[in-house]
């Protein structure tokens, strides 16, 4: 099917169902977005009111009309000289005088958000940090100060464990790459934070999530007796080597001991490879078998270990880690703790590269456990720069929602280096009352 070309129209052609693109800048015109489709006489009024002469639109993108007999006033956009597609008329005092409109209210009240928004990542990118830097502490403390370790790991659970609970709201936010890393205590503090989000939703009690939290960070301290040849190795692992990888949990379940841990902690270390079919490892148990909290922490691992492996040519999308363990790997896990993480998570998982109803590229970069369906996704818009990016509220919006997710390989690489898609996945999260709401005025 060949594409229409590219056509320009007077401003009085407008009409509810046309696609039109706004030669403007983003910051000048009251809409969500520079090219959209015509939903309402109110969004005309809008556009006639920016002073343009003339509007380009979309011919297919737009809804169909009858033909009409003129077409003069029809011209394809090359024949359309730069001086034609008009500049803004400046505002008059009077017109500045007057309230602004329902269309502007709306996009003052996004920006607002948007503002909020990037204050709120940056808080937590910086809590993320600090955390990562307490983590990285007890894991080279482990055998030196055993007991100082356990004591700063419980510690840091309770904080964690306490704001998790407690918060009215809870958001997981994806993690700037650069924050993020192949480390263990990436990996460990991804896991902690996502089986804690479901002893959330579980409605845990404080001291069992405790446990939770502490088995969940210690989980992979085995892993330190595994030489780092086969920890870091992208090839498939030999016989020899997979039977030594195999054995950590066993490894951990020794060193807990030495840190005199808590028996049901020592059973989450011993078990978080245990799969409800059998086929998990060290001993093959099954079902109820396995301790209940080891198989929260199951899934938590397995979804981490899919979106971030050793060899990235193998990770997932966080959003095709949900669905393959749901569509292909279910008998592996417990049922219950399956749909609590995919409900906390929702279809698209932060990190996860979507399209929205309108064309528009982004990705998602936080959800709210309690409205997993409606999370903020960074948008990618050639003419917004990158560090001034949109950033839309699903919740928020009326106009525009998520159609699917796309493999990042699917996007062009001006959009790929604009959404800067994580190579490796990393999660914190936001314990307040609320999200940004804007301004209310």
């Amino acid at each position: 099917m060949q594409v229409a070309e590219a056509l320009t129209i007077a401003v009085d052609q407008l009409r509810v169902g046309q696609y039109i693109h706004l030669d403007m800048k983003w910051f000048e015109h009251p809409f969500p977005f520079s090219h959209f489709k015509i939903k309402s006489e109110a969004q005309i009024k809008e556009i006639k009111a920016l002073g343009l002469k003339c509007i380009r639109i979309n011919p297919d993108l737009s809804d169909p009309v009858a033909p009409v007999s003129d077409v003069a006033t029809t011209r394809p956009l090359s024949d359309t000289s730069a001086e034609t597609v008009a500049m803004p008329v400046t505002p008059s005092a009077a017109d500045t005088a007057c309230e602004p409109s329902p269309i502007m209210q709306a996009k003052r009240a996004m920006l607002s958000r948007m503002r909020e928004q990037r204050v709120q990542a940056e808080r937590i990118e910086n809590a993320f940090v600090d955390t990562v830097g307490i983590i990285r502490n007890i894991e080279k403390e482990l055998y030196s100060r055993p007991q100082e370790t356990v004591t700063q790991a419980t510690r840091l659970v309770k904080q964690i464990a306490d704001s998790i609970l407690s918060a009215p709201e809870l958001a997981i936010q994806v993690m700037n790459d650069k924050l993020g890393g192949e480390d263990l205590y990436f990996h460990s503090l991804n896991v902690t934070m996502l089986a804690l989000m479901m002893a959330r939703d579980l409605n845990m009690p404080p001291d069992a999530a405790g446990v939770l939290g502490l088995g969940a960070l210690l989980h992979d301290i085995g892993r330190k007796e595994v030489p780092g040849k086969v920890l870091l190795k992208t090839e498939p692992l030999t016989p020899a080597e997979r039977k030594l990888f195999e054995m950590h949990p066993l490894f951990g379940v020794e060193i807990a001991q030495h840190m005199k841990l808590a028996t049901p902690v020592i059973a989450i270390i011993r078990e978080h490879h245990e799969y409800n079919d059998g086929s998990g490892y060290p001993n093959q148990l099954q079902g109820v078998a396995i301790n209940p909290l080891a198989r929260l922490v199951v899934i938590a691992n397995h979804y981490d270990e899919l979106c971030n492996p050793a060899n990235l040519a193998d990770a997932l999308t966080p959003h095709e880690a949900l669905s393959l363990m749901f569509a292909k790997l279910r008998p592996k896990f417990d049922g219950k703790f399956l749909q609590v993480l995919i409900r906390c998570l929702g279809v698209y998982p932060p990190g996860t590269i979507v399209q929205l109803s309108n064309g528009a590229l982004g990705m998602v970069v936080t959800v709210n456990t309690a409205k997993p369906m409606k999370p903020v996704v960074m948008v990618y818009d050639p003419e917004v720069p990158k560090d001034e990016a949109i950033y839309l509220d699903m919740e928020s919006e009326q106009e525009v929602s998520i159609a699917k997710a796309i493999r990042p390989i699917q996007i062009a690489r001006e959009a790929y280096n604009y959404l800067s898609p994580r190579k490796r996945v990393s999660y914190y999260f936001d314990a307040s009352s609320k999200r940004p709401q804007g301004d209310k005025k």
